[in-house]
């Protein structure tokens, strides 16, 4: 911190109580300046050689036969009036970057220029800052900080511009060029300074600036970052980790903190500030978790809809790398549940328009750069599937969450984004616990959503033994489980006797499953007798023949039907002699009488192992 002292006499000012400062002298006071509450007894020849302001106020006092002067609005208050009255006497007195702008707007107000006397205090003030101050990158923060209080003298002495000028300038310095010895946050380092060096004493980093702007109001630190970016040399990444730096520094992290009604139109005004200055390359500079805690904070602290849309048109460029944590955003009306599922279907939404529009074309173009373009545009879009279904698990247990709304969010993803759909199901499943009581419509409309062709074997195991899932769903969940089963023993029997054989493409299978899953109650019965006679019949040969290799289970690949599924075989099988009420095609709700064949003890569905973050790949 550099520092400057004026004068050579002793200090002789004292004080009688705390609104009375005089001179120890031999001659006698013979003016009174009032200054704010204070009484300054001074005498009138020193003031009047270097201030054409006293120089007024004294012969006008005179006039009305009085000797007191009275100077109302003085900048600085009485401490920057003593450090003028000190300076006109010839005592010692010390600058600093803490005091200098208030006795520079005081030796402005008191007019001591150098038409009065050469080398009056506005010079000698101007010298100091001019060729220490704005030359130090601490201390231009420490007097860029008090100029504030000082208001409209710093403004129009334009102290604050040209400290605003110095610290951007600084800013782009190249950080090899940089003593690195003063930050808020480096352990072990000493608060001293930072100046432009040719040796290489230290390496700073190319942010060793962020943090110590933290330390600025909120529209000093506007005005400073609007000069950083006009410099045009500074990265939109380092942009984007100073406004979070600033944001993390001045947003508090309690809700009631947040939302208390002293610190709302600041906390407003803050997040209004950050956003308008956020890099104008939206596909850059800001992480999209930051921004949407930014929108997060802007929704709580009631910001105006402009800075919302700004904020949403950001992220949809970059939605594909948030987290299940980052969309939880606070619904705005208690009737729309807790969470705003509606403002992130309208992310997904713009997310997928903008996919869609950046690659109309498809594999048209052949060239290596456009190959590794759209390579990575699906994989956005895979990861855009992997969020949706990861958030709808989550706001599923909401019982305010109504069905329309989760199955538009639900379509909203594209469909190559699910390639398999274990957390689909997962989240449906959440949701059809949560709200037991929707209608068997409302049920089937939901279950829907889950390709029974694309889940995996632990989410078929899971399906087959849910209660919740109305019976079609789970009948056609067992007839693909058949189906796979039985791919599988083929292949392994091709492989077998010596045969290659190829892969099977997914879509191949779901179109024969397709075809082979029964959509009317008598193919199902058909299909259930035939299983059940083979069964008769495979345990008869094992009798004959004690035992064969190939038994019933692995015919089905190993499938059991416990627990739920048998109970829907035996559902189905019995209904076939229950005449022609109808009431052995029931498609959909789980059974409420006992089955035929069932237990007293049947074995409970085992819990569906964490889907959510399980990671696939589809050959």
């Amino acid at each position: 911190m550099k520092f400057m002292k004026l004068g050579s006499k002793p200090d002789a000012f004292q004080s009688d109580g705390a609104d009375v400062r005089y001179v120890i002298s031999d001659l006698a006071t013979d003016v009174i300046v009032h200054v704010s509450e204070v009484k300054f007894y001074l005498h009138k020849f020193p003031l009047l050689s270097k201030s054409s302001k006293l120089q007024r106020l004294v012969i006008k006092a005179t006039e009305e036969g009085t000797d007191e002067v009275h100077i109302d609005g003085f900048p600085g208050g009485a401490t920057a009036f003593e450090i003028c009255a000190k300076f006109c006497y010839g005592m010692v007195v010390t600058l600093s970057p803490h005091n200098v702008v208030a006795a520079r707007c005081a030796a402005e107000y008191l007019e001591m220029t150098e038409d009065v006397e050469k080398g009056n205090l506005i010079f000698k003030i101007d010298v100091f800052i001019n060729s220490s101050i704005l030359r130090s990158w601490k201390d231009s923060i420490i007097v860029l900080q008090s100029t504030k209080a000082l208001l409209p003298w710093s403004e129009e002495l334009k102290v604050i511009g040209r400290c605003i000028d110095a610290i951007a300038s600084k800013t782009s310095v190249d950080p090899a060029n940089v003593t690195w010895s003063y930050s808020h946050s480096r352990k072990g380092m000493s608060c001293t300074e930072i100046v432009e060096s040719t040796g290489r004493t230290s390496i700073a980093p190319k942010d060793w600036w962020v943090e110590d702007l933290c330390e600025l109001d909120v529209d000093l630190y506007k005005r400073v970052m609007v000069a950083v970016k006009s410099k045009g040399r500074m990265s939109p990444e380092l942009i984007g980790e100073a406004l979070k730096a600033y944001a993390v520094r001045w947003l508090p992290d309690s809700y009631d903190a947040l939302v208390a009604e002293d610190y709302m139109r600041r906390n407003q005004c803050l997040v209004e500030t950050i956003i308008w200055l956020l890099p104008s390359d939206k596909t850059s500079g800001c992480s999209c978790r930051f921004l949407l805690k930014l929108l997060k904070v802007a929704i709580l602290v009631g910001a105006g809809q402009h800075v919302k849309e700004e904020l949403m048109r950001r992220i949809s460029f970059q939605l594909h790398k948030a987290s299940v944590k980052d969309l939880l955003l606070p619904a705005t009306s208690p009737s729309d549940g807790t969470h705003d599922v509606k403002l992130v279907h309208n992310l997904v939404q713009r997310f997928v328009a903008r996919t869609a529009m950046s690659h109309s074309g498809g594999f048209v173009e052949k060239s290596d750069d456009k190959m590794i373009e759209l390579n990575f545009e699906q994989e956005s879009t895979l990861a855009l599937g992997e969020l949706v279904d990861g958030y709808l698990s989550e706001v599923a247990s909401d019982p305010d969450l109504s069905l329309s709304t989760f199955v538009e969010l639900a379509t909203a993803v594209p469909e190559a984004a699910r390639p398999v759909h274990d957390s689909l199901y997962s989240a449906v499943d959440a949701y059809l616990k949560e709200h037991p009581n929707i209608s068997k419509a409302d049920k089937k409309k939901i279950c829907g959503l889950v390709d029974v062709k694309k889940l995996s074997t632990d989410a078929s195991m899971h399906a087959t033994q849910n209660d919740r899932l109305p019976l079609r769903l789970v009948v056609q969940v067992l007839f693909f489980q058949q189906l796979r089963a039985g791919s599988s023993n083929a292949l392994a029997l091709t492989d077998g006797g010596g045969h290659t054989c190829a892969k099977p493409i997914m879509k191949d299978q779901s179109d024969i499953c397709e075809r082979r899953i029964p959509r009317h109650p008598n193919s199902l019965n058909k299909q259930v007798t035939s299983l059940s006679a083979r069964e008769v019949e495979h345990r008869k040969s094992e009798h004959r023949g004690g035992g064969g290799r190939n038994s019933f289970k692995d015919q089905l690949g190993g499938f059991l039907l416990q627990s739920r599924s048998r109970r829907i075989f035996d559902k189905i099988w019995s209904s076939k002699g229950q005449g022609e009420n109808g009431k052995g095609s029931e498609t959909s709700g789980s059974s409420q009488s006992p089955p035929l064949s069932a237990k007293p003890a049947d074995v409970k569905p085992s819990p569906l192992p964490p889907l959510r973050n399980r990671r696939y790949s589809v050959s």
